[in-house]
This record gives C-alpha cells, structure tokens and sequence, in this order.
C-alpha cells in the first residue's frame, strides 16, 4: 500500500469526478465516472445497483483511476492524479456513503439517493499501489 501524499489526499476529498477504469473478461479497459471518498488509506466509492465496474472488480482487482484538479502548473496544463491499486468490494453500505458523498458531490443538506428505500448496494475500497500523473503527488 502506498502512503496518500497529502495533496493527492485533498483532491480525492473534493468534489472531483473519478474515472475508475476496470478490466473486462476480455482484458479491455471499461471506465465510468464515480464519486469518491476516503476511509482511512483507502479510496471509496458506493454502487447501489449491480454494474459491469463491480463484476469486473471481482473477478479481477486491478483498477486505476484519473482525477482532474482545477489546479494547474507553471505551462498551464490542469494537474490530474492517477492512482493504480487493488480493488475490494464489500456488500452493503452504499446508501449512507452516497449519502455522505453526496453533501461535497452535490451540496449540503442534500438527501441522496432520492428513494424512500435503497437497496444496501455495495462499497468498493481501493487501496492505492502508486500515484502518478501531473502535480504535487508525482513530484512536478
């Protein structure tokens, strides 16, 4: 497990969208745009629904995802953080982590996911293996 450099840490913490990228059976990339979050070390998102992100997840843990910062550096090209890591999915919670999320996604005081009973879903938790891309975390 790689330590979240401080930055990197505060970009996930925002209201950015993540591109996840997973490995279909057939080895293609599949990519989505969630909303993410921190659990300690870990990156975590919520899925209410089953989707082909989570199969792929199951079958096979690699993942990496992108986020665009609206920071940019000195040539003016917006700083963007990749993270490459393993990918857990654990049943249940996914209502009340939307919901969290949903107060830096979408505002606070907001009520997520709009239905009176939410399936539990599922939670992914990525546990990052290195950061790279363009900004503090990689170093320039």
């Amino acid at each position: 497990m790689a330590e979240i450099p401080p930055e990197a840490r505060a970009l996930l913490e925002s209201d950015a969208l993540a591109h996840l990228v997973t490995l279909n059976p057939d080895g293609s990339p599949q990519v989505t745009c969630i909303w993410v979050g921190l659990d300690g070390d870990e990156i975590v998102a919520g899925h209410l629904f089953p989707q082909q992100k989570l199969k792929n997840m199951e079958r096979d843990p690699r993942v990496a995802l992108s986020v665009e910062s609206k920071e940019a550096n000195e040539m003016g090209l917006r700083h963007y953080l990749v993270v490459h890591g393993r990918a857990r999915v654990t049943e249940g919670g996914a209502p009340e982590l939307l919901q969290e999320l949903a107060q830096t996604y979408l505002g606070p005081g907001t009520k997520f996911p709009p239905m009176p009973d939410p399936p539990p879903g599922r939670v992914t938790h990525i546990t990052p293996e290195r950061f790279g891309g363009v900004g503090p975390w990689a170093g320039g």
